[in-house]
């Protein structure tokens, strides 16, 4: 009995251990704080200033209520549905996030495109992914969706759009809010640069990790996969690389730009960073086919409002042709029920996602699909739905 008694104090003081024992999206993040050192963690977790918009991106959902349906027919609910052309199995998808390198050496992107085909979700390819367009759509057969910027050099960036078409990626994202970086005071304390490079401060948190420390001087490192024209860095000196980047991209960014790669994509096009009405009405009027209302997970501009909160208004502003993403909040099934209450399409994964890939690799993002698909299928069965289009107005209440 001793030895059982002793294994479950353990289990109690040591509760996140493994990816088994993660029952929530939360459980994913309390485990990748024990895999990924404390400065890779804080750039996961971490906002703008004060970080009241990264905590108003989730509790922006507590403003909202779900009413059941009664006595509904839910013996079987069917979850498809399509975003951007795509079919999917879910109404959420992953999307992009940069220097995946950092949370999962080994793979980087290649274990969340996997992971997504393999959960018959979309999967979003980052312009800062360390591994290649090319890699990432050849690691599965899944649907992928392409972020991007506008970058300066136009032959540079009309060899990327040649490249995502050539590599089948089936719809672009240009992101639009970060022409300049949040203020990430996390990042500061923490001591991380981007890319991780060994500081005062850094070095010792980064040797309290050895195996993400070897994978990550084995691996690629932080260089970008879709710029190997850039120089090479390594943990230790990055600043040739942080020079090249800042180059790269247009900062007097606007509409006509985005009008610019709507013509010569071609194909489903959103645009990320939407953040009122009036916008998202540009957006359609330029061509765009959805707007993915996004503050960029609170890391950009502190003080905005959450994205769940602008659906109704965007929706009731752009009609029911144009498709509409909520990014930013997502931590749980009724989380992606209530925005399509609301009127959107679907949801987009940022640190839903990421928690998954920081704790666990391929296996880890799988894990967080899982959870989510799981609570939203109860939610549609005990709301009252059989299928993505039974969700409405109806099943929702807002509260002061």
């Amino acid at each position: 009995m001793l030895p059982v008694a002793l294994t479950e104090i353990r289990r109690q003081l040591n509760p996140m251990r493994n990816l088994k024992s993660c029952i929530n999206i939360d459980d994913l993040a309390r485990l990748a704080a024990k895999k990924v050192p404390t400065p890779v963690y804080d750039y996961v977790e971490g906002g703008a200033d004060d970080e009241v918009t990264l905590s108003r991106n989730c509790s922006g959902f507590q403003r909202y209520q779900i009413v059941p349906k009664a006595l509904q027919d839910v013996s079987r609910i069917d979850t498809q549905t399509r975003i951007m052309g795509c079919h999917t199995s879910q109404p959420f998808y992953i999307s992009a996030t940069g220097f995946s390198g950092m949370m999962c050496p080994k793979d980087a992107e290649l274990a969340g495109a996997r992971a997504a085909s393999k959960f018959g979700v979309p999967y979003t390819a980052s312009t800062f992914s360390n591994r290649s367009l090319e890699q990432i759509s050849e690691s599965s057969d899944g649907n992928k969706f392409f972020q991007v910027y506008v970058l300066d050099d136009e032959q540079l960036a009309s060899d990327l759009n040649r490249r995502a078409k050539a590599a089948g990626f089936k719809a672009m994202v240009l992101t639009i809010d970060t022409i300049v970086g949040g203020n990430r005071e996390r990042d500061a304390r923490s001591g991380l640069s981007i890319p991780p490079t060994l500081t005062v401060k850094s070095t010792f948190q980064y040797m309290r990790r050895p195996k993400w420390l070897l994978q990550y001087m084995l691996s690629d490192g932080a260089n970008m996969g879709n710029f190997p024209q850039l120089p090479k860095v390594s943990l230790g000196d990055s600043h040739a690389f942080v020079e090249a980047m800042s180059k790269l991209f247009k900062k007097n960014l606007t509409w006509n730009d985005a009008r610019n790669m709507v013509e010569q994509w071609g194909g489903p096009f959103a645009i990320k960073g939407i953040m009122s009405a009036a916008d998202a009405v540009k957006a359609k009027e330029i061509g765009a086919s959805a707007v993915i209302l996004s503050n960029h997970g609170g890391r950009q501009l502190d003080g905005t409002p959450a994205p769940i909160e602008l659906v109704e208004e965007v929706r009731a502003a752009v009609g029911p042709e144009m498709e509409i993403i909520v990014d930013g909040g997502i931590r749980r099934g009724t989380d992606v029920f209530k925005a399509l209450a609301l009127g959107a399409n679907a949801c987009s994964l940022g640190r839903a996602y990421v928690r998954g890939l920081s704790a666990g690799g391929e296996e880890g993002v799988t894990k967080a699909l899982s959870l989510l698909k799981t609570e939203f299928e109860r939610c549609m069965i005990l709301a009252g739905c059989s299928s993505i289009d039974q969700i409405g107005p109806e099943h929702i209440r807002k509260i002061a």
